[in-house]
């Protein structure tokens, strides 16, 4: 603790001296950071029972974390309760048991968790339905969104409790406050990737940085079972596993669905008037095609694979997406839109789509990426959509009239 405080003076200094250039996203690479590339299709995954883990002195492997979907990480199982953590395209993580020491020069190779994981700062958003799934809320103990923020009544009530405090924002966390709570691991979202002088503050704090990369996985349970990982830090993989099992089966009772051949577009529109959307090999085009439809965009990977997103023109959108059946404006990211007027005043271009002629225009709910508990239900409420089902059994999509 005196140790953090003292570097936490250092870290303030520095904040002044660099100002808001430290903030807004001023590239420096990071140790034990890299580009992230997309990972491979699950047809050419190997098995786990291939996957041996890496050699660590001083310790022995037993077996490795069996993966249905999820292709950015990897799970490695040592004797007498140690893990290793691969991320693909961020860190690599040595789980410590409590009590246990870590082994000797480990550090230098691996970012070191050590047991018990109980003063977490939550600021990537997903992974809090998770953190519920497993009844892991008390472990939580500070967040980078205030109550207001959160649709998961258990994370609203746990604020209002004060179990669970705001610390501020991921690209403006409050640093005294994550030494005085005794911070053990930030989990950060993507968004991270954007100011590396923050990650870099945390951790000169020695709190360790995670980046959960879920929303990079190219099917939807994939993103679902990164409810795994979180479990291996707590050691409560049994819970993971059943509650993901039935999140499985949830979606197989779905694979019925017909293919309407419609054509979706999924995307919203950005305040300097880029239209993004999502890569083709996205998990939410893989929920289009799950409920029956086909995603407008068949081929698009964009120019940066650090990002599951594209920023198109208007133009560029129009082009490939004026003659989409439907129009999905996905409002987790932007405000939402209550009416095709509010479409319209975004760009005059878009009364010229067949959907919104046609009256297809439909809205997410702001709390959609946060549910990454559910995910059966927005591939539900789609096909509610392509087919002209009842719309009042929705959960995250409204129509847009």
């Amino acid at each position: 603790m005196k140790k953090r405080t003292m570097r936490l003076g250092c870290i303030l200094l520095s904040t002044v001296l660099l100002g808001t250039a430290a903030l807004t996203g001023c590239r420096q690479t990071k140790k034990n950071t890299t580009d992230t590339k997309k990972t491979e299709s699950s047809s050419t995954k190997e098995s786990a029972k291939e996957k041996k883990g890496p050699e660590i002195d001083g310790l022995t492997y037993e077996s490795t974390m069996d993966l249905e979907y999820a292709e950015g990480f990897q799970v490695y199982y040592y004797k007498d309760g140690y893990k290793m953590i691969d991320i693909k395209g961020d860190a690599k993580f040595l789980v410590v048991p409590e009590n246990q020491d870590v082994p000797d020069g480990a550090d230098e190779d691996y970012v070191i968790l050590q047991q018990p994981l109980d003063h977490i700062y939550l600021a990537a958003t997903s992974a809090m339905a998770l953190f519920n799934a497993i009844d892991s809320l008390d472990n939580i103990t500070m967040t980078g969104t205030q109550a207001s923020g959160w649709y998961i009544e258990n994370a609203v009530k746990a604020m209002d409790d004060g179990k669970i405090k705001f610390a501020g924002k991921y690209s403006e966390p409050d640093y005294e406050m994550l030494v005085d709570e005794d911070c053990d691991l930030a989990i950060e979202s993507t968004m991270i990737l954007h100011t590396p002088k923050v990650q870099e503050m945390i951790e000169s704090l020695d709190i360790p940085v995670m980046i959960d990369r879920s929303s990079y996985e190219s099917h939807p349970l994939g993103r679902t079972e990164w409810i795994k990982l979180y479990a291996a830090i707590l050691n409560k993989e049994d819970a993971a596993d059943a509650f993901f099992e039935k999140q499985v089966e949830n979606v197989d009772a779905l694979k019925d669905f017909k293919n309407t051949e419609k054509t979706v577009a999924f995307f919203y529109v950005s305040s300097d008037g880029t239209v993004v959307v999502r890569r083709s090999d996205d998990y939410i085009p893989k929920m289009i095609e799950l409920a029956g439809g086909r995603y407008v965009f068949g081929d698009l990977t964009g120019d940066d694979s650090n990002t599951s997103a594209v920023k198109l023109t208007m133009e560029e959108f129009y082009a490939q997406a004026a003659d989409a059946d439907y129009l999905i404006y996905n409002s987790s990211i932007d405000n939402p839109i209550n009416s095709v007027k509010d479409l319209e005043e975004k760009d005059a271009l878009f009364s010229d789509f067949k959907a919104v002629k046609e009256g297809n225009v439909w809205c997410t709910g702001k709390y959609l990426y946060q549910a990454t508990d559910i995910v059966g239900e927005l591939i539900t409420d789609m096909n509610l959509m392509l087919t002209g089902g009842d719309e009042s059994k929705m959960t995250f999509l409204y129509h847009v009239k």
